[in-house]
């Protein structure tokens, strides 16, 4: 396997990397994220128009740039840097890709050009905090309960008579509230996860809802990431229009769309730890103490080492899950942790300023927190690829033809009927070692 990048994945890189650091400096990012929309629209529409960013994985025959998920990692990579505040993983990573799975002929091509050219956003709509239940990244949950399950609580879907369809636009009806919404108080579109069908044929189904329709109220809500977004959406019976087919697999669509994500997110948090990192480093180089910079102090700098390593192996895990998406969620922990560990580090190590809340260094502590919030926690991540990798398993209760079902059985434990067995005899025995007694 070749694991050098291309030419184009290289000036991709660059080019980004340029754009964003004349356009999103810390002091921008604070400005971009108290506006209306929680970024900055017109660098949103540079990027789509210089390097086609919300469409770098969409097909080209829906006007994307027709690359793969990993290209999209590359360039979440560059963006975790600068912490960039933009629709890029709630439109690109979470809603194009249930698109271009679940959707007919007609929903992708009327949703994914404008999507690819950043004229449209979207966001992904799951009721209650279980976002990451919702995208099988620290569970499986095949039964869809936690888009409601029939029982009061969070979003449920109705379906309508013919004639009501045609006097609503829709032929399907949503009532419900979502939290935690990132972008969904400013996307254009909302991709809502609901339930339907009651106890006797419950299911969860996937619903397209447009900004201006009746019934929708959207509100952003106080959270610890401004870079992060979220809203409040509550649905009072707003006619909505199923995406795809009823029969359509939405939660293997969802678990497929968490694995890339995951993979997305890992590639953007080792991009953050590794900004802090140096923003870290050319501090210590700059600050004096007892005349001389606290970085050439051997504590200091076993402290950098240790970062250096961290950020160093979880972009190694990142990058091979831009490649492996399925090792998504193992690369998700540890870049999250690398980058919590990182931050916190920088704190410490900018001194009394860094524990001020105003300081930059708290941007990627606040991206730390709210993103393991948000998809994790870390232990749960870990905890479920444990669980998918069978580590943890019983061999008894493998199912046969397994690899721990093949496996030789123990031998059998010893009857009253029957002496225990002798362990097999070694040719080279050694003797007994001879007690030894002081006299």
């Amino acid at each position: 396997m070749d694991a050098a990048f291309t030419a184009e994945q290289d000036e991709i890189r660059r080019t980004l990397r340029e754009i964003l650091g004349k356009r999103c400096g810390p002091d921008e990012v604070k400005a971009a994220v108290r506006t209306a929309a929680g970024h900055d629209r017109e660098l949103w529409q540079q990027l789509a128009r210089q390097l086609g960013l919300p469409g770098i994985a969409i097909a080209e025959e829906y006007g994307g740039v027709g690359c793969a998920p990993a290209d999209l990692a590359l360039a979440c990579e560059e963006t975790g840097r600068a912490l960039l505040p933009s629709p890029l993983l709630a439109t690109a990573a979470l809603c194009a890709p249930l698109i271009t799975a679940l959707g007919t002929d007609a929903q992708r091509s009327a949703l994914l050009p404008p999507l690819a050219t950043g004229g449209l956003t979207a966001a992904l709509a799951v009721s209650g905090p279980v976002l990451a239940t919702a995208l099988a990244l620290t569970g499986e949950d095949a039964s869809g309960q936690w888009s409601g399950g029939g029982r009061a609580g969070g979003v449920q879907a109705r379906a309508v008579t013919a004639g009501a369809a045609d006097a609503s636009g829709g032929g399907w009806r949503l009532y419900g509230e979502a939290a935690q919404v990132l972008d969904g108080h400013s996307a254009g579109l909302l991709l809502v996860a609901a339930h339907t069908g009651g106890f006797a044929r419950s299911r969860t189904l996937l619903f397209l809802v447009r900004e201006d329709a009746p019934g929708l109220v959207r509100s952003r809500q106080a959270v610890l990431d401004e870079t992060r977004p979220q809203a409040r959406v509550e649905l009072r019976d707003v006619p909505a229009e199923l995406l795809g087919e009823e029969g359509a697999d939405v939660l293997g669509a969802l678990a497929a769309t968490g694995r890339t994500v995951a993979a997305v997110l890992a590639a953007e948090a080792v991009g953050a730890a590794d900004q802090a990192l140096a923003r870290t480093v050319e501090y210590v180089r700059q600050r004096e103490q007892f005349g001389r910079a606290i970085g050439s102090f051997q504590a200091v700098k076993h402290r950098l080492a240790d970062l250096y390593v961290r950020v160093q192996a979880a972009r190694s895990a990142a990058y091979y899950a831009a490649w492996d998406p399925d090792q998504g969620g193992l690369a998700l922990a540890q870049a999250l942790e690398t980058l919590r560990v990182t931050a916190g580090e920088a704190i410490q190590l900018h001194g009394g300023i860094g524990f001020t809340w105003e300081h930059d260094a708290h941007l990627y502590f606040k991206r730390a927190a709210a993103d393991e919030l948000l998809f994790g926690p870390v232990h749960r991540l870990r905890a479920h690829a444990a669980d998918r990798a069978g580590l943890f398993a019983d061999p008894a209760a493998a199912p046969v033809g397994s690899p721990a079902a093949d496996a030789d059985p123990p031998p059998p434990a010893p009857t009253p009927m029957s002496p225990p067995a002798s362990p097999p005899a070694s040719p080279r025995t050694p003797p007994p070692a001879q007690e030894k007694v002081a006299v």
